[in-house]
């Protein structure tokens, strides 16, 4: 394939919304002239560009993988992990979840900890966890 032609092939399968969007403008351009009627110029716009677009931007978006190691909600602690995953399925009660909490964050190795001087780790990640509990009530 030559340079041009890889472009364009590229432009189309990755822009291909742009492309869309410029052919419904000049469809909707050359409408009136081709059928005599003012009002299909309008009415090709909207059609083209109000609903088809986004229908068809819908249907071609890819589908998310369902990771679990990639979750937005993933501290990188396997622990801290299962405990959370716990207290949002209701298996232990908020108290036993801060006791454990607690623990795990007693037994927090120090080497973690990129600036000690940087302030408390255990108040940021009980103030992250007070945070995600209070997004589980709702």
């Amino acid at each position: 394939m030559t340079g041009l032609a890889h472009r364009v092939a590229w432009n189309l399968r990755h822009r291909w919304r742009r492309v869309f969007a410029l052919c419904v403008v000049g469809a909707g351009v050359a409408a009136p002239l081709l059928t005599g009627l003012w009002w299909t110029l309008p009415l090709v716009w909207f059609f083209g560009l109000v609903i088809l677009l986004p229908v068809l931007h819908t249907l071609t978006k890819p589908v998310p993988d369902d990771d679990p190691d990639e979750r937005e909600d993933a501290t990188g602690d396997p622990a801290l992990d299962a405990l959370r995953e716990r207290y949002a399925n209701g298996d232990i009660d908020e108290r036993e979840f801060e006791r454990k909490l607690d623990r795990l964050l007693e037994t927090e190795d120090a080497e973690t900890v990129a600036d000690p001087g940087d302030g408390d780790v255990t108040d940021r990640v009980r103030e992250g966890v007070r945070r995600e509990m209070e997004r589980l009530r709702e």
